[in-house]
């Protein structure tokens, strides 16, 4: 197959959808590469070395997309790659097309296959390659707010480890899956004290064994999602950690603009699941060139790629976590891939035209067709 990978143009992503690693393998199994220059420059992979693994360098996106049968990208295709999409194309990347109806009008017009990283499935139920951005991403939702709860930066002036004779700082995280976990791993090796809020009760006790286990002595308290917890908790905190995960779908706004007012003037709420429409209703999307605004007092920090941020150790886990997925699709052909993984095919979201994900299509407000049938249309 002619697979192309383009260097990420979103503010300040610098991670690459096919690493000099990722190409050799690839090559290896009989494929020819494409990768637009410069794609490694933000891990520090030249064109020379991935010329050395056996890729061809396109000058430009239009170059590679003409190209390409497939294209695997980190973040979604922006609106000029967009336009490059036509029907022969299988589109593999992080796509969060639920709170984006323009790009996902787009991908529907272009008639391309489009598989999104983050609905792909494994025989556990888990979703093996959003898990380790997961884990990038609420781990440095923490390192980032504690930035922006010092004064200068907009914050109220505290240290969330406190001091000898002062109180620690505060954190609630709402949501206790991936994202939840990981962050509140690193505020609480940062000394703070943190409440998770968290609906399943078996996820609540596997939450208490894990991190009391792993960080003895914490002060760790995991909670019902009921409205009464998350209005005491979300009041109460120094940091508030969105980490809601719907896969597919729209996240719903358990933090009403009425409880943002409630907050501490200066407190930081870092809406993680910005990507997902955030779980908070004073939340929009920010960049890593402008990451926070300040609305009724409160820090938002709504950066929609984080792990961008720290390309090395993102783009090599990311890599680790597709480059099987795309070497089936490449080796099997796209329609005999998702026919016979099931958990590839949960990851179709669009194809010729038609959504085909429940979640999506309820995110969007249209209709859809289920994967099986679109099956027909390869």
């Amino acid at each position: 197959m002619r697979i192309g990978a383009p260097r990420e143009t979103k503010n300040h992503e610098y991670r690459a959808g096919l690493t000099v690693e990722s190409v050799a393998a690839l090559v290896a199994d009989g494929n020819e590469v494409w990768v637009e220059t410069g794609i490694g420059a933000g891990i520090g992979e030249s064109d020379v070395e991935y010329r050395k693994a056996g890729a061809r360098i396109a000058g430009n996106p239009a170059e590679l997309f003409d190209a390409a049968e497939m294209i695997v990208k980190v973040k979604e295709p922006n609106r000029d790659e967009r336009r490059l999409l036509r029907p022969r194309h299988t589109l593999f990347a992080y796509l969060h097309l639920a709170s984006d109806p323009e790009q996902a009008d787009n991908l529907l017009a272009s008639g391309a296959t489009c598989i999104a990283f983050e609905t792909v499935t494994d025989e556990q139920g888990a979703l093996p390659l959003l898990t380790p951005m997961s884990e990038i991403a609420g781990r440095m939702a923490v390192q980032e707010a504690t930035h922006f709860l010092q004064k200068r930066n907009g914050g109220m002036g505290l240290l969330l480890s406190g001091a000898t004779g002062v109180e620690a700082g505060r954190v609630a995280v709402i949501g206790g899956g991936v994202v939840g976990a990981n962050a509140a791993r690193i505020a609480l090796g940062l000394g703070a004290r943190v409440d998770i809020v968290e609906k399943f009760p078996a996820r609540r006790e596997a939450l208490r064994k894990m991190l009391q286990t792993n960080m003895e002595g914490s002060d760790l308290e995991c909670v019902d999602s009921t409205p009464e917890n998350i209005e005491r908790l979300v009041s109460q905190a120094d940091l508030v950690v969105g980490a809601l995960l719907v896969p597919g779908g729209k996240v719903k706004h358990l933090i009403p603009e009425s409880l943002v007012k409630k907050m501490k003037p200066g407190a930081v709420l870092a809406d993680v699941c910005i990507d997902q429409g955030g779980c908070a209703a004073t939340s929009r999307p920010t960049s890593h060139d402008d990451p926070i605004f300040i609305k009724h007092g409160v820090v938002h920090y709504c950066v929609a790629n984080i792990p961008g941020a720290v390309p090395v150790t993102s783009s090599k886990a990311l890599n680790r976590a597709t480059l099987p997925h795309i070497r089936e699709l490449a080796g099997k052909g796209v329609r005999r891939a998702l026919r016979e993984n099931i958990h590839l095919r949960r990851g179709l979201n669009i194809c010729r035209g038609h959504i085909t994900h429940e979640a999506v299509a309820e995110g969007l407000g249209l209709d859809f067709i289920t994967s099986d049938q679109a099956m027909l249309l390869l």
